[in-house]
């Protein structure tokens, strides 16, 4: 089983930037798509952003498409979420989740299809 864990959340000023971090261990051998999403009040979680195992296709939710860049490292031990331009309404705990039945190919969108979950980390942006 894989454990994700999450860092890098915290309060930021609009317009400000964060990197947030995922850190994977376990069975990290096994090929497995990583995603981040994020949850408001009151909002049901939602997609933000993917990358496959070997990084041959990202995907941006439109909310965030430009402001946010995903990466992980080479080691395929970290996936990150660079945020930059922060909106108030980036307000949210922003999880990293893995799906290991899609490594490579198609990313899929919804929170069900994710087997590995962090606990999450809180990002708060003032207006």
């Amino acid at each position: 089983q894989v454990q994700l864990a999450e860092s890098g959340g915290g309060l930021v000023q609009a317009g400000g930037s964060l990197r947030l971090s995922c850190a994977a261990s376990g069975l990290t051998f096994r090929p497995y798509t990583m995603a981040w999403f994020r949850q408001a009040p009151g909002k049901e979680r939602e997609f933000t952003a993917a990358i496959t195992w070997n990084g041959g296709s990202i995907t941006y939710a439109d909310s965030i498409k430009g402001r946010f860049t995903i990466s992980r490292n080479s080691a395929k031990t970290a996936v990150y979420l660079q945020m930059n331009s922060l909106k108030f309404e980036d307000t949210a705990i922003y999880y990293c989740a893995g799906d290991p039945d899609r490594p490579f190919g198609s990313i899929r969108y919804t929170p069900r299809d994710y087997d590995w979950w962090g606990q999450g980390t809180q990002v708060t942006v003032s207006s």
